[in-house]
């Protein structure tokens, strides 16, 4: 985690968390908004929920939540366990429905790689998927299996075990009162503009934004989008009136684990 510690009373912090075989440095390029303190979450445990309490755990009081891809998915989750922490929502490159069967036969082969000693053969296949039309330059993707390498295999395991634990998130959606910024790749082909606008369509309080030349690492592609929709979103969020928290049986919600 990076920043000063955050308190209820001070500036409102951003929680960032990042995708599968992603590690803090898929934020380099983000200009965050300046005065929040940012904490980084990594992704090393093996269930969506355990992941969510690492969210909560990460800062004190109310704080911003920004996840892409799998970080967007552990996002829903901490929105539906604790609604009342998280002052604004943004999430980019995601999909909030349940994993469909071919999801889960890819993650057992990719799983059977990764404990069969090819670590490095699970890079070079999710490669191609991160990048517009699944073509990246050399110097692009190099950046992205330095990254994936530092995440490391054990990693990748656990990241692939929570993958299917994760749940239809509509329902947290619909019931969402924090204001939320959703942001797409227009040629993401991992997870294209119409999981983001059915995405948008169920949060009450949320902003699209279509990046038409950018694929699913929207941080590198599109760092200066980002950063505007960051900045924009935590303003809303600090001028958000705030709400009662509910009472823990209802806000923290069962686990998945």
């Amino acid at each position: 985690m990076s920043g000063a510690p955050a308190t209820p009373s001070g500036p409102l912090p951003l929680v960032v968390v990042p995708g599968m075989l992603c590690d803090a440095d898929l934020w380099a390029d983000v200009d965050f908004p300046e005065g929040h303190p940012v904490h980084h979450v990594a992704l090393q445990r093996a269930d969506i929920g355990a992941l969510a309490e690492d969210v909560l755990a990460a800062v004190c009081g109310p704080f911003v939540l920004v996840g892409l891809s799998l970080g967007g998915i552990v996002g829903f989750e901490v929105l539906r366990r604790a609604p009342e922490r998280v002052a604004g929502l943004c999430v980019m490159a995601t999909n909030a429905g349940a994993p469909r069967p071919e999801q889960y036969a890819a993650w057992r082969e990719l799983d059977g790689l990764v404990t069969a000693g090819r670590f490095a053969e699970v890079v070079e296949r999710t490669l191609p998927d991160m990048f517009p039309d699944r073509s990246p330059s050399p110097a692009d993707a190099e950046r992205y299996r330095r990254m994936a390498h530092a995440v490391g295999p054990d990693a990748a395991r656990a990241q692939l075990a929570a993958q299917t634990t994760r749940r239809d998130a509509f329902g947290a959606l619909r019931s969402a009162r924090c204001p939320a910024t959703v942001l797409a790749g227009g040629r993401d082909t991992l997870c294209p503009p119409a999981f983001h606008h059915a995405i948008a369509e169920a949060l009450p309080r949320s902003r699209t934004h279509e990046l038409p030349d950018a694929g699913h690492l929207l941080p590198w592609q599109r760092p200066d989008a980002v950063s505007a929709a960051l900045r924009d979103l935590v303003a809303a969020a600090g001028a958000r009136t705030p709400q009662p928290a509910k009472p823990p049986e209802e806000s923290r919600g069962a686990s998945i684990s």
